[in-house]
């Protein structure tokens, strides 16, 4: 194991450490309120306004991980004034509720991966990655989401992000800082070819 993939390992086992998990959501509660989510996330291809990027694929998601990001939200260290505005009135058992319901979807996206220069590429840089979002961005941990399947420009947004501070998590700022734009676009293919993440059906 290289330097810079160990220092990343063991950031990341300490980060999971100090994150407070979650679980024990109620599912048909957890519908209700997700009714709104699924105006935009339930819609395959539904775009932000701007900047114009895919909102994210949430089903596959960890339950924890759905929680962490929605106090992200609320606490106004992820930058997205409709995201916060939304969360901003849901309390940590509606975020628990709201997590169960899209952990109840189903299980990760079967398909065929896509090869190309930028996967390849993608590929490489993305050898530090796995200490936090697992092999192929598999993430085996709620800490930290699975990236495998979700949308390409979702995930170049998000790392661009963290690299100008916009999003903030002083584990991605570090890793964020890193990256060149050419670094960006190449991981966001990787991860966007691989076969995991949905969007959960919209059946209002």
């Amino acid at each position: 194991m290289n330097k810079r993939l160990l220092i990343s390992a063991v950031t990341c086992m300490l980060a999971a450490v100090s994150t407070m998990t979650w679980a024990g959501g109620n599912v048909e509660r957890g519908a209700e309120l997700a009714d709104t989510c699924l105006g935009c996330h339930g819609i395959p291809g539904y775009r932000n306004a701007y900047p114009s990027y895919r909102v994210p694929k949430l089903g596959g998601l960890d339950e924890d991980y759905l929680i962490i990001a929605l106090q992200g939200y609320k606490n106004e260290t992820r930058g997205h004034p409709t995201m916060q505005a939304q969360a901003a009135t849901l309390s940590d058992q509606d975020m628990k509720d709201v997590a169960a319901y899209f952990v109840s979807q189903g299980e990760l996206e079967q398909g065929k991966p896509r090869s190309g220069a930028k996967i390849a590429r993608g590929q490489e840089k993305a050898a530090v990655c796995a200490a936090c979002h697992g092999p192929g961005g598999i993430s085996a941990t709620g800490n930290w989401p699975t990236l495998a399947g979700q949308h390409e420009d979702y995930i170049e947004n998000a790392l661009s992000q963290y690299k100008s501070g916009a999003r903030k998590d002083p584990v991605m700022a570090g890793q964020a800082a890193a990256l060149t734009d050419a670094d960006i676009v190449d991981l966001a293919a990787y991860f966007a070819a691989q076969q995991g993440l949905y969007t959960a059906a919209y059946e209002n």
